[in-house]
């Protein structure tokens, strides 16, 4: 397992290189059909190719489902080069979401090695463009869930372990000034500075936080100006939101609706939505994190539950109000930054986990 995470970190896969997912694609996609899986490759023009690999055949079953990209640019293994150290394999998208997917091949080949056939139908999605949103595999994500009886997400685990039974809906608005351009010297009370109105909205927008709830909104990102000589006609900010109950992504929508510009003859508009709907823990979640803990105490594994920040394309599926439990993958920390690593010894926990809750009835 520790080899093939190795390989997967070393062939990079940056969302959005389509050449460079496809190759990693095709590797895992292999790994699998020599475990009996037949392979399906879904071709996209405008990403990577998603692939689906099945054991068995008809509705019900499980679902696991995966992404091949991660938002690490080509060349960073050489910054941040593969590394075994103090028990922690490092390396970019080792622990999201790799790691993951070698937890997947270390339970189907070992199930296959002991000659162990899972119990129902088995699926595994492995999308092309989730760090992106899942612009064009949400619709197949949508689908396969409504066609299985629970959906395991492979995503990292919770650092202390814990498998994810929520997550926050995320969004990203965009709010945009126009003011009127000037010579900075010669006139610029003629001008109407975009920048300065867009200052004006930028505690307005952060009051629409709502830390009780659960809710953040934050200025990730601002653009304005062309010329230190002449007054800006145009600020831009993307502004990142994430809620937990969708009553706060009605409130958050009024209040951007509601801003209005205070510089006389300034404009706003907003634009942007949401992204991922919240992932709450309904019955049916519920009910699957039971069954979890249920087959992983016979392993000796005291599971445990919690909720994150982030969105995965588990929210697609809990909005389905489907079964679905997150954070099968290993655990580890630092995702998405250049010290990201797996805890090595919660890869083969992980799959045996993985490999009982494919087998138990």
């Amino acid at each position: 397992m520790v080899e093939s995470l190795r390989h997967m970190v070393e062939l990079e896969s940056p969302t959005g290189d389509k050449a460079r997912v496809d190759l990693l694609g095709a590797w895992v996609s292999a790994q699998l059909e020599a475990c009996g899986g037949t392979v399906e490759r879904m071709p996209q023009t405008d990403a990577g190719d998603h692939w689906l690999v099945s054991w068995g055949s008809g509705d019900g079953g499980t679902l696991l489902l995966h992404h091949l990209d991660t938002v690490h640019a080509v060349g960073t293994t050489v910054q941040a080069a593969w590394r075994l150290e103090d028990g922690r394999a490092y390396g970019p998208g080792a622990l999201d979401m790799k790691g993951g997917i070698a937890v997947t091949l270390g339970a189907l080949q070992g199930l296959r090695a002991a000659g162990v056939a899972p119990s129902l139908p088995v699926r595994c999605l492995f999308s092309s463009d989730e760090e992106m949103g899942s612009r064009t595999s949400r619709h197949i994500i949508e689908d396969l869930a409504r066609r299985h009886r629970w959906v395991l997400v492979l995503e990292p685990a919770l650092p202390n372990g814990s498998l994810k039974t929520r997550r926050k809906g995320t969004g990203v608005f965009v709010l945009e000034a126009t003011g009127r351009a000037a010579h900075a010297g010669n006139n610029p009370e003629a001008g109407i500075n975009a920048i300065v109105e867009i200052a004006h909205q930028i505690p307005k927008v952060h009051a629409l936080a709502a830390p009780a709830q659960g809710t953040t909104v934050g200025v990730g990102v601002i653009e304005g100006g062309t010329r230190t000589n002449v007054v800006p006609e145009h600020c831009r900010v993307r502004i990142d939101v994430r809620v937990v109950e969708p009553e706060e992504q009605r409130r958050v929508e009024a209040g951007f609706a509601a801003l209005r510009p205070v510089l006389p003859g300034a404009q706003l508009a907003t634009r942007g939505g949401w992204n991922r709907p919240p992932m709450t823990r309904t019955p049916a979640i519920a009910a699957a994190f039971e069954r979890a803990r249920r087959i992983g105490a016979a392993l000796g594994l005291d599971l445990s539950e919690g909720g994150a920040g982030g969105g995965s394309d588990a929210n697609f599926v809990a909005a389905l109000g489907s079964a679905v439990l997150d954070g099968l993958g290993p655990r580890g920390d630092g995702a998405h930054s250049s010290l990201e690593y797996v805890e090595v010894d919660s890869l083969a926990e992980r799959a045996a986990l993985l490999a009982a809750l494919l087998t138990e009835p």
